[in-house]
């Protein structure tokens, strides 16, 4: 009787501290983080250009990028393993940093071939900056952190708008006057250049430094979303490839590690300690009931050899739930296991220099270690699996293992 009202009291206790904990936690102040991030409702995530990017480009596919776009639009060109060949506009809202040098380089070819490259951030990729012979600059805002943004269209004259909270400008500096296009200014007054169209061999590639305009808090503030939609109005009606904030790594070494998805749910006061409370209330539980008790002695069977009954069972299971992704994963793991094992090779990095060494080793014609290798390759860029590509994935395996 006296322990349970302890355990009463102790819940009380709690139940108490915990509303008093979510009351402070629902005045928390706002969150004025500049993520870009297209998951995100606070003021500076682009959720709502995300959601509304299948209305501005109807009738066209919106493809999202996780990836580095250096490992997408190879997959996914003529010598590829991609599922289509890329052909559109690909977009980038802020966070233009995280492009390697690989990436911009396939981005300018993918530009070359005839295709829209979008970047709207405050600075751009180095190596791109000086392809185009650009050079970005910045200026402290003189008029109170706000600015004005305006189109050298005067047919877009009553799109221009104004932005708060922007202690400075980014503007172009330095660009070509002869081959680029300028398309619109900030500071009314001063005319700085901070939106330009550059045409690259077969393509053109558009550049704006105020990235802002596209997230939650000026979209829905009075009528600047018109804004956006004259800045987006200069793309070309095609299917989009919006590179998303979020990346993935594949068990085998991807581009930038993907967050937990309970991540935004552990942000969330409520949720946390609803969490909090309810580990604390399987503690306690664990603490009273934890006495010791005599279980009945079992009979123990001698162990039987169930290995070939295990394998099938998994395969039949695999086969069944149609789990193509993590029996992929498996082979695949279990084949570099074995490279390592066998050839005592280093198998984190699969290029051509790791061709060679394998087939020298293995005594593997080079062609057919290649084409296994480089299939592996490809696999790690996708997101879906089908069963074509184990089938490919095994018949390769197969043929490398025959010799």
């Amino acid at each position: 009787m006296k322990k349970t009202y302890i355990i009463i009291g102790i819940i009380v206790v709690l139940i108490i501290g915990l509303a008093y904990t979510m009351d402070i936690g629902l005045t928390r102040t706002v969150d004025w983080e500049e993520s870009f991030d297209e998951r995100s409702n606070k003021p500076y995530g682009v959720r709502i250009l995300y959601k509304e990017l299948d209305k501005l480009f109807e009738g066209k596919k919106i493809r999202t990028l996780y990836h580095q776009p250096s490992s997408y639009f190879y997959a996914n060109s003529e010598d590829g393993y991609g599922d289509h060949v890329a052909k559109g506009t690909y977009m980038l809202i802020g966070n233009s940093t995280y492009l390697s040098f690989e990436s911009v380089n396939e981005l300018m070819d993918f530009a070359a071939k005839g295709n829209t490259v979008f970047i709207s951030d405050y600075y751009l990729p180095g190596s791109l900056a000086d392809t185009l012979g650009l050079d970005v600059d910045y200026a402290i805002n003189e008029k109170d952190s706000v600015s004005e943004l305006s189109f050298k269209n005067p047919s877009l004259r009553d799109k221009e708008t104004w932005i708060d909270r922007n202690e400075g400008d980014f503007f172009f500096a330095e660009m070509d006057s002869v081959s680029h296009t300028i398309l619109g200014y900030t500071n009314n007054e001063k005319k700085r250049v901070n939106f330009i169209k550059a045409p690259f061999e077969e393509g053109n590639i558009f550049l704006h430094l105020q990235p802002k305009v596209f997230t939650n808090y000026h979209i829905l503030k009075e009528d600047r979303y018109k804004y956006t939609e004259g800045v987006l109005s200069y793309l070309p009606d095609e299917d989009i490839y919006y590179d998303s904030f979020v990346k993935y790594q594949t068990p085998y070494g991807g581009e930038v590690e993907q967050e937990s998805e309970l991540g935004w749910f552990f942000q969330q006061k409520a949720f946390q300690w609803a969490w909090y409370f309810a580990l604390i209330l399987t503690f306690l539980f664990m603490i009273f009931n934890a006495k010791r008790r005599q279980r009945i002695v079992e009979v123990v069977k001698p162990l039987q050899n169930t290995t070939v009954a295990f394998v099938k069972t998994i395969s039949n299971l695999y086969f069944e739930t149609k789990d193509h992704e993590n029996l992929i994963r498996k082979k695949t793991a279990y084949f570099l296991e074995r490279i390592r094992t066998d050839y005592n090779l280093d198998t984190e990095v699969l290029d051509e220099d790791f061709i060679e060494k394998l087939s020298l080793k293995s005594g593997v014609k080079k062609d057919k270690v290649s084409t296994l290798i480089n299939y592996i390759s490809w696999l790690r860029s996708k997101r879906q699996y089908f069963e074509s590509n184990l089938i490919t994935l095994n018949k390769y395996m197969e043929e490398f293992y025959s010799k």
